[in-house]
């Protein structure tokens, strides 16, 4: 498993749109991805659960993932929340 504490910098935080390319950039590995801020955890190809996280800029959360692309996968999502990938 590969984990990463990264701090979201995104202009507007996660609203519906930058949440739909979120997921779409989780779906691209085979992994299982996780994201988790404070005591809630959901599935990063998960929209609902996605939405659900209410992220705003500046937020601190944890990615892990599981499986045979998982440090690809991590560092995709570590580029887009960074905000150096679309």
């Amino acid at each position: 498993m590969t984990m990463r504490n990264i701090q979201v910098n995104l202009e507007n935080g996660l609203e519906a749109r930058p949440v739909a390319l979120l997921v779409q950039e989780a779906s691209k590995y085979e992994s299982k991805i996780y994201i988790q801020s404070g005591d809630k955890r959901v599935n990063a190809k998960s929209i609902m659960g996605m939405m659900s996280l209410g992220l705003d800029n500046g937020e601190a959360l944890t990615v892990s993932a599981e499986g045979a692309d998982e440090q690809a996968a991590v560092k995709g999502i570590e580029l887009f929340l960074s905000g150096r990938s679309a």
